[in-house]
């Protein structure tokens, strides 16, 4: 059973930076998409960032410039950079997998628990 685990959220000040990771456990065969997406209070899960196999990165509007996002085929990882952070990017932040696991011939979608990412004013 494919499995994701996230870590490195917390709490910054406005203007601090943050690093997101999320490596993913279990037999791969292809993974096409690794991203990130973030849940606030009251409101939507929104795409944050997701970067495809030939490495191509796409970025809400809300974060390009401030944030980068990076994967690490050979550990099946995705990292985010958060840099210059604002109040509004306070949410739960979830990791996304879009891959074809070992003994499946399909694409499967893999989520992450989450984790809490709070920036105080």
């Amino acid at each position: 059973q494919l499995r994701l685990v996230e870590s490195g959220g917390g709490l910054v000040q406005s203007g601090g930076s943050l690093r997101l990771s999320c490596a993913a456990s279990g037999s791969i065969n292809y993974i096409a998409t690794m991203g990130w997406y973030r849940q606030a209070p009251g409101k939507q899960r929104e795409l944050v960032a997701i970067i495809g196999s030939g490495d191509t990165p796409n970025y809400a509007d809300s974060v390009k410039g401030r944030f980068t996002i990076s994967r690490d085929n050979a550990k099946n990882s995705v990292n985010l950079q958060m840099n210059s952070l604002k109040p509004e990017d306070t949410a739960v932040y979830y990791c996304n997998l879009n891959a074809v696991p070992a003994g499946i011939l399909n694409f499967q979608s893999y989520w992450g628990r989450g984790t809490q990412v709070t920036v105080s004013s």
